[in-house]
Order: C-alpha cells, then structure tokens, then sequence
C-alpha cells in the first residue's frame, strides 16, 4: 500500500468524473448498508449533503453539532441520523462526544471533519488558540484521535479531511501559528488551517494504512448556497474579485459556481469510492485526485475551475511530522494511530 508521503501519489489517477459530477454521480452503485459515519457540521451546506448521501445510500450516520435547534431542524424527515452535542473549539465537548459514540458503537467507518468557520475576525478560545486553527484543525485532531479505536475496528475505515483551495493562500507558520506575535490576519489564520488539513491527511494515512484507516482531503470548489462565509467582510470577496462594488456577486462568478450537489460530492467520492483503494494522504479535488501545483498552475478568483491543485509544503513529509507532534502538543492528546 503506497502513501503521499511528499506527493508521491499526487496525480489524477483518471476517475471519470469532473466538476460538474454530483453526489449522485459518485456514489451511484455503491452499498452503505451497515456502515456508520460520523459527519462534522453535517447539518448545512456540502456536510448536509453529505449525510444525505450517505443515509440514501444504506449508511447510519451520528452528526456532532454545536447548533443542536438547527441541526433538527436541518435534519428533520432523515432517517438513521443521530445529533449528538458537540464544540469543536471545546475540548471536553469533543472528549464527551466521543466517549457517548464509542459507548454505542464499537466501528466507524467513514469519519468527514466537514465542519469549518472561515474569514473571521480574531478569537481565541479558551486555551488562547486562534479560533480557525482550533476549530478547523485541532478540534478535528482530538476528535479522531479519541474516534480511532472505532476507526481500527472497520477494518478498511476512511477519514476525510474537507480543506479548501484556500490552503494556498499560507503555509503552516510553525513559529507563530496562533498570531501572538505577528498581525492578525484572517485569511492567513484560514490558509494555514487549511494547510493543516492536508498535512493531517498525509500524517494519519501514513500512520493509519497498517491498521485499515485511510485519509484524505479535498477542496468541494467553488459552492454557492453555503454559509461557510457569513462573517466574512465585504471587502474580501471585493479584493478577490468576486463582487462588484454594491456587494454582488458578478453574474459570470455565480454561474460557474458548484451547486451543494457538486461541491459535496468529492467529500462522498473520498470517503466510499473503491478507485481509491490502496491509496491515501492524497488531497483531492473535482472528484479526483489533484495535479501537483509547482507554480504552473494560473490562477483567477473570478473563474473558479482555475481554483486548483495542491501546494507542495501541503503534502510535505517534514511538514506533515512536525505538525503531528505540535497538534499532540497543543490539544495535549496523545495519537499513537497504531
């Protein structure tokens, strides 16, 4: 079994789909049926999707979710779907989680760390981590980490990390990762926990191949009709070019955008796709793997097919080690993965 250990898998490996494929598309012909999943923030956007998807296709899934009226809500007339309390940026929160779900199942199949804030103004929480690297990163950290007797126990478990394109936008700042001494600057804190994202998936797979467990990330694209940027000012998507100057969106931006459809289903591909067997660590995009970005790769925010391929310090060996044992450190939980 081979892992991307340096982005040594990191190549489209031709699986027929594109961005325009669907949830439905992908995982058509695939049987859930017995599986167990777990889907952070599973109750908007590409993560309702997702458990959607997943429920439609035989599998029983547990949502962990901070907003639990909202989570009903969302959920409401879905089958084998449990909600479940949990805080990512509340490291109790998560241990309590964990300690319930290991208490009623003793396999996980399929874990997606979906959930994600981004562009938001600084916070702490109350270990003084900046709030999009505890929430996006760390919180899924511990959460695996206390989920992984459960992964082992699958016997061919998959993890799938939801990154983002956005993890070009800054590498893993090991010296000051929490902005204590540089300005705060918010699409750098989400960059590198984006980052942090695909080097978890290449650290966890090395670790987890030898016990059944598989990793992976992605970026959905592009996707229109999710909140994931609600508090994000105005003045960011003007910057990227995005929006005109009353706010709107450009009508030639919005309709190359993914539907939740699309943009949910390299989450799905990831995490149930047999064209992925024997293979992990890789960071995915468009429901395949994604080409290797060295600087070849043009890119324009306001034509989001252009929006693609992985930076190299994100599958890079060191990186991925180095944030392993600073991850243990910060959360102060101990991850063997073995």
């Amino acid at each position: 079994m081979k892992d991307n250990y340096n982005g040594a898998l990191q190549q489209p490996i031709g699986s027929g789909f594109n961005a325009s494929s669907t949830t439905h598309d992908v995982i058509n012909g695939i049987d859930l049926t017995g599986k167990t999943a777990v889907v952070t923030g599973g109750y908007a956007g590409i993560g309702l999707e997702t458990v959607k998807t997943f429920v439609a296709a035989g599998a029983k899934v547990v949502v962990p979710a901070r907003d639990i009226q909202k989570a009903t809500a969302n959920l409401q007339g879905l089958h084998n779907v449990r909600i479940e309390k949990m805080d990512l940026m509340d490291p109790a929160s998560i241990d309590a989680f964990a300690a319930t779900f290991l208490a009623a199942h003793d396999t996980l199949h399929i874990l997606v760390n979906n959930a994600g804030i981004m562009w938001v103004p600084l916070q702490r929480d109350q270990r003084g981590y900046e709030s999009q690297l505890a929430t996006n990163h760390l919180g899924h950290f511990q959460l695996t980490a206390r989920l992984w007797p459960a992964l082992k126990q699958a016997n061919g478990a998959r993890v799938v990390n939801v990154s983002s394109f956005g993890h070009q936008i800054a590498p893993f700042d090991f010296d000051d990762p929490n902005f204590k001494a540089r300005p705060y600057e918010t699409l750098q804190g989400y960059g590198q926990s984006k980052t942090a994202n695909n080097l978890f998936a290449v650290a966890l797979d090395r670790r987890g191949k030898a016990v059944g467990v598989r990793a992976f990330s992605l970026h959905p694209g592009s996707v229109i009709g999710t909140d994931l940027g609600r508090v994000a000012p105005m003045e960011l998507f003007q910057q990227m070019g995005t929006h005109d100057a009353n706010g709107e969106i450009f009508p030639e931006v919005a309709a190359r955008l993914k539907t939740v459809e699309q943009g949910a289903a390299t989450s799905v591909w990831c995490a149930t796709s047999p064209q992925l067997n024997g293979i992990g660590g890789v960071y995915c995009e468009n429901a395949d793997v994604a080409e290797l970005d060295k600087g070849n790769i043009a890119h324009n925010y306001g034509d989001p097919a252009t929006l693609r391929g992985v930076k190299p310090y994100a599958v890079d060996a060191g990186n991925a080690e180095k944030l392993w044992t600073l991850s243990e450190e910060m959360t102060g939980v101990s991850f063997p993965a073995n």
